[in-house]
């Protein structure tokens, strides 16, 4: 197996370096590393460009994390090609629970990231939209076989959050095949100091009604499901203000931020599933532009 590791950071230079030195410790020597950095202001391009295990650097000016992916996966050259958070490092089975997993017939192998919040489904239980069996992943511990991700052609820069949820109902269209492996674990050493951040709903339920209407159409089954979980969410956000964690004035906010963006995301993902018709359904990926690097430091 050759394997491309592309490692997405932004601002989080000590956490990248411990994620950096398990990658070394715990991948062969013919392993290559990608770095995908930006915009960060915390010294990390000094850093890395002094480490030999680092192949590539590349420096980009967007914060989207799905330009990042693509923009590593544009300079890499593995027939495998692994997707990790700069702020995780790997544990000591990571890179066998790959080769093992891919070697057996798995297209995409995922794993757990400890120290954090537990997922929101079981990872083992896929979800059934539309006809097809959706297996969630995450895709800042992640890796595909090469053909996949060209298949795909990449992750969709439309999205801002929760590119991986948009990419697993494409590759069950496309019918690869997800596999879980515990074993492919990686360590996350910060993420439970800071508690868990307010969601910013207008951002998530534009990337939820963009990709189910992108992927499945205007089925009002689909639609259906976006309206559920704006229930569901306003509903909890109302428990909210009785108890005094928000005021009445933020839940109406919120609303207003949610019906708006879900209008627009829907919008977009019917024009992007026009725009692509292929099963790939992906007209802002990797192919679309050629600009996302600022400054590549390549030393292969």
């Amino acid at each position: 197996m050759e394997l491309s590791v592309v490692v997405s950071t932004l601002n989080d230079r000590e956490q990248l370096l411990s994620c950096l030195d398990a990658l070394a410790e715990r991948t062969p020597d013919s392993s290559e590393v990608i770095v995908v950095n930006g915009p960060s202001s915390d010294g990390t391009t000094g850093v890395v460009r002094e480490r030999a295990d680092v192949d590539v650097l590349v420096e980009i000016s967007e914060r989207n994390p799905n330009v990042s992916r693509n923009a590593g996966l544009g300079v890499a050259d593995g027939d495998v090609v692994a997707f990790l958070d700069g702020e995780y490092t790997v544990e000591p089975g990571w890179y066998d629970a790959i080769e093992r997993s891919l070697e057996t017939g798995s297209d995409v192998v995922a794993g757990p990231i400890t120290g954090e919040t537990p997922a929101e489904r079981d990872p083992h239980t896929p979800r059934s939209v539309a006809g097809r069996r959706v297996f969630a992943f995450d895709a800042d511990n992640v890796a595909f076989d090469r053909t996949v991700l060209s298949a795909l052609d990449g992750f969709d820069e439309y999205l801002e959050v929760d590119g991986e949820r948009d990419c697993a109902h494409r590759i069950a269209g496309l019918g690869f095949d997800v596999a879980w492996s515990a074993e492919m674990a990686v360590q996350s050493e910060f993420g439970a100091d800071g508690g868990t951040p307010e969601p910013e709903w207008g951002t998530r339920y534009r990337s939820i009604a963009y990709r189910l209407s992108k992927n499945y159409g205007p089925r009002p089954g689909v639609l259906g499901r976006t309206a559920f979980r704006a229930a569901r969410d306003g509903l909890s956000g109302i428990r909210r203000v009785v108890s005094g964690e928000v005021t009445p004035t933020d839940w109406f906010s919120d609303g207003v931020d949610v019906v708006a963006n879900a209008a627009a995301g829907n919008r977009d993902g019917l024009r992007a599933r026009y725009s692509d018709r292929s099963a790939r359904r992906n007209p802002n990926g990797l192919s679309s532009r050629h600009d996302r690097a600022v400054r590549v430091y390549d030393r292969r």
